[in-house]
């Protein structure tokens, strides 16, 4: 029981220390103007799914972080881009005990997950921008948002039962 305490504060401690220098490496200023790793994501996911949209008829167009459709505008900021959601998976998915090649083999698996999940959540935020306007913020707030948390929870959760069990056949 003592040794599961010490793994649990360990894993609580190194979360936290990798999602403060995570978040200072986005956002510190400085920084972003070498590289500015959340302007180029957002670029790429705007691009990506301005194309999917295009695809189920909507038209659209992508111009830095904002979609252009028939009559809204999606602009795609920091906590819709999926790179939150990405960051706070990854790093529970480093904070874990595990070894490295499932550690990296879970961070890609969950961030694929993770973006495409993202970039169907985006299109759908179109699709009731354009057809439920009146619903747009509540399905954007609390609908669309808690499916992210919910689904970036639920992959960790997967990836923590297949590492677990597999640490367990090993012992």
């Amino acid at each position: 029981m003592e040794k599961e305490s010490v793994s649990i504060k360990r894993f609580i401690l190194v979360y936290l220390i990798l999602m403060g220098v995570f978040f200072t490496f986005i956002g510190f200023k400085p920084l972003q103007r070498i590289i500015d790793i959340n302007g180029i994501y957002t670029n790429i996911v705007v691009y990506i799914t301005s194309k999917v949209i295009r695809l189920v008829n909507i038209p659209s167009t992508a111009e830095g972080s904002i979609i252009k459709l028939p009559s809204i505008s999606l602009d795609i900021k920091f906590g819709c881009n999926g790179l939150e959601a990405v960051m706070i998976y990854s790093v529970a998915v480093i904070a874990f005990p595990s070894t490295w090649k499932k550690r990296i083999l879970g961070i890609i698996a969950g961030f694929l997950i993770i973006q495409i999940i993202n970039i169907f959540r985006i299109v759908g935020l179109a699709y009731a921008g354009i057809h439920f306007k009146k619903f747009f913020y509540i399905i954007h707030i609390y609908i669309a948002q808690g499916i992210m948390i919910a689904i970036s929870l639920s992959i960790f959760l997967i990836y923590i039962y297949n590492a677990g069990v597999q640490r367990k056949r090993a012992s």
